[in-house]
């Protein structure tokens, strides 16, 4: 299971790297060898750069997990990319979610301080954890962030990259 886990996220980054290439970019999966990026990205000119951290799901659960460095804010050049990437032989289509670093990082830091402050399923109180979760549609975090607006969003990187 471990394994496979392991081999969707590595999929899902060369995903999100191929739909960039085929947008007309440069994108480069790091192979973890670049601290909080796994997509640089640059225009053709190697002028503008974009930093991209992925995010694996599949489509039809209801959270994606981001972990603490998501209530970081890294910057206006960073960008969070939730891949959803089907199992085989299913029906469902690839979904994207294109998040600028500061949209992710003040969600999820509500969220999750919304969900430390909020009774558990037993009534007891919960405990600080290392989890952060971003809710995916249909579905909205205790805050009431909806994420749909971030669907392949791709024009937000791409005016990044296009600046003067």
């Amino acid at each position: 299971m471990n394994s496979d886990k392991s081999a969707r996220g590595n999929a899902s980054q060369f995903f999100v790297a191929g739909e960039l290439c085929r947008r007309g970019y440069c994108a480069v999966v790091t192979l973890g060898n670049t601290p909080n990026t796994d997509i640089l990205c640059s225009n053709l000119a190697g002028t503008r750069f974009v930093h991209i951290q992925v995010k694996t799901f599949v489509p039809g659960r209801r959270t994606c997990s981001v972990g603490q460095k998501a209530e970081r804010n890294f910057g206006d050049n960073f960008f969070w990319v939730l891949g959803g990437i089907p199992e085989p032989g299913s029906a469902r289509p690839f979904e994207y979610y294109v998040i600028p670093d500061r949209v992710m990082a003040e969600n999820v830091t509500r969220a999750h301080q919304q969900w430390l402050t909020t009774a558990g399923a037993k009534g007891q109180m919960r405990n600080e954890t290392t989890v952060r979760t971003v809710h995916l549609p249909p579905f909205k975090s205790l805050s009431g962030w909806d994420v749909t607006e971030f669907r392949d969003r791709w024009e937000l990187i791409e005016a990044k990259l296009s600046a003067p």
